[in-house]
């Protein structure tokens, strides 16, 4: 807050104080602001990732048996490319001021398999901004070097400290 004199009487000032000036919370994230960010998935980040989970479904474990199935190999999960979506939002919050949460993913998709080999390139972009509740929603997709889409889904980001 600042002090300014209101008025300047025989040499004297009598002080109030001026409140800043409240920014839009959400200005820092415009429509269209994107960033991408792109990763080699590798056969330790599934293993790191099902020991951490869990889930060591065949699927991302077991080669012999998914060489029996329609993919023909292992298939990463589809919560890892969810993480990697996480990074995606964290690296568009560089540098920008306040307390940002994660308040969801909406209409989580995976429409092809993520291999293990893989290089998937996270492209993040601000889509929708909702100011009264400090919410801004993002398209999220996760791509191959195939150009398969492995993922996909609307983040939102919830600004708290305001």
């Amino acid at each position: 807050m600042k002090t300014a004199c209101d008025k300047i009487e025989q040499g004297s000032c009598r002080r109030f104080t001026i409140p800043r000036m409240m920014n839009d919370p959400l200005a820092a994230l415009p429509i269209g602001r994107k960033v991408t960010v792109s990763k080699t998935v590798a056969e330790s980040d599934v293993y790191l990732f099902a020991g951490i989970t869990g889930d060591f479904s065949p699927n991302h474990t077991d080669e012999a048996y998914m060489r029996r199935t329609r993919y023909g190999r292992r298939i990463a999960h589809g919560a890892l490319a969810v993480g990697f979506m996480s990074n995606a939002s964290t690296k568009i919050l560089d540098g920008i001021e306040g307390t940002w949460i994660s308040y969801g993913y909406d209409r989580v998709r995976f429409p092809a398999p993520l291999f293990f080999g893989d290089t998937i390139t996270v492209e993040y972009e601000v889509a929708e901004r909702n100011e009264a509740e400090r919410k801004v929603f993002s398209r999220v997709t996760v791509t191959t070097d195939r150009g398969s889409v492995v993922a996909a889904a609307t983040h939102i980001l919830k600004r708290v400290d305001v």
